[in-house]
């Protein structure tokens, strides 16, 4: 089961897959993507392609500690996300070679179906609220919303009052008994972080999320004493080392690594692991495609500390393409009352549709986030 070929195709809206295929014909499929940066992780991935073609696609751990620990300079966003979707390709080889579901390979099942939530959006407290009443009558059981538009280092009231009334409106649209998360972005400063989750607090969130960027964690100890809003964060931290501080720290009570940049499957339930010891949740963070969504699942099922799966379908990012039109069976994301029902078939437990990524390949994107800047001309974190 050797590795022959690294495919990479860089696909609309945003994303990037790779496929694998070994000499014995069997494939796997892998999501790597930086949002923005798809062309740099694909000359990673090809970079990285040295140390995998003709070696045993089965050896998953020491492959990854090779494309690891293999180079000098190591770790980060392209690097760590590059391995990641190649990991996943390789996880959805052995699956397949098996004849079983990754999370079988990891421990076994825990549980029979995921949680999911739906994302939310508008400008006003009117439109969110009838977003949230429509995605509640679509069965969900928990959403999530940005928390705030950008915000300078010490910004007004009025930017603090929007957020309430936002929030405020999707309460009142969904009650109680539905879970809110309120996603900073990382675009808020202390000053401001501390002034929003206290006046954020009588809506009783579910979390808050990156409430300041993860290069300020520390930041997290002063607003986990002042408040009992669940902290969450981890989308922009690698590997296992990247989770150690916050871990050992106690600033956060929820992680979301991303599969597609932390390190992919294993790594990631590494991750979860350390987290349980520290009795802190798993929600891992994914609004991307259909195989890094399969990945994030295959985790979740085998998971104890998994309690929620962040999934993109219909999130405003995917413009011109959606989670499903790549798969050549949508029905195994069917969302029942919240929930996914547990992947069955082999590997990641999807079917992608190839000639579908290879149209759409050829159409490419060239995705970038959007540069906000304040009033006075300076840039503001998106």
């Amino acid at each position: 089961m050797k590795i022959r070929t690294i495919e990479r195709f860089k696909v609309p809206p945003r994303w990037l897959f790779l496929k694998i295929t070994t000499d014995d014909g069997i494939e796997g499929w892998g999501e790597p993507i930086v949002e923005g940066r798809a062309d740099t992780v694909a000359a990673a991935v090809e970079e990285l392609g040295d140390y995998l073609i003709g070696r045993d696609a089965g050896h998953i751990e020491d492959l990854w500690q090779v494309m690891y620990r293999g180079g000098f300079y190591r770790g980060g966003p392209v690097l760590t996300s590059a391995m990641s979707g190649i990991e996943q390709a390789l996880w959805d080889i052995k699956g397949k070679a098996l004849g079983v579901p990754v999370y079988e390979l990891l421990g076994g099942p825990v549980r029979d179906r995921m949680r999911v939530y739906a994302w939310i959006g508008g400008d006003r407290p009117e439109d969110v609220g009838r977003a949230a009443a429509a995605q509640v009558a679509a069965g969900y059981t928990a959403l999530k919303m940005n928390g705030t538009a950008d915000m300078e280092w010490i910004d007004s009231n009025t930017k603090i009052d929007q957020a309430v009334q936002n929030i405020a409106a999707v309460r009142e649209a969904v009650g109680y008994g539905i879970g809110i998360g309120v996603d900073f972005h990382g675009r808020v400063h202390k000053g401001m972080a501390k002034a929003l989750v206290k006046e954020l607090e009588p809506f009783k969130p579910m979390f808050v999320e990156e409430p300041v960027l993860p290069e300020n964690n520390e930041a997290l100890r002063e607003l986990a004493r002042m408040s009992a809003i669940p902290i969450a964060t981890g989308e922009r931290m690698y590997t296992r080392w990247g989770f150690k501080q916050l871990l050992q720290e106690g600033w956060a009570d929820i992680i979301q690594p991303d599969l597609s940049h932390a390190g992919g499957i294993l790594e990631v339930r590494k991750i979860a692991a350390m987290a349980e010891a520290y009795d802190v949740a798993v929600a891992p963070h994914c609004p991307l495609g259909p195989i890094a969504l399969a990945a994030s699942l295959q985790l979740d099922f085998c998971t104890p500390n998994a309690f929620i799966q962040e999934q993109s379908l219909g999130i405003h990012y995917n413009e011109g393409s959606d989670l499903l039109d790549y798969l050549a069976d949508p029905g195994l994301f069917e969302y029942k009352d919240g929930y996914v029902e547990r992947l069955t078939q082999p590997g990641l437990g999807i079917q992608v549709n190839e000639a579908k990524v290879r149209e759409m390949a050829a159409v490419g994107h060239r995705w970038r986030n959007p540069v906000w800047r304040n009033a006075d001309g300076s840039v503001a974190e998106w």
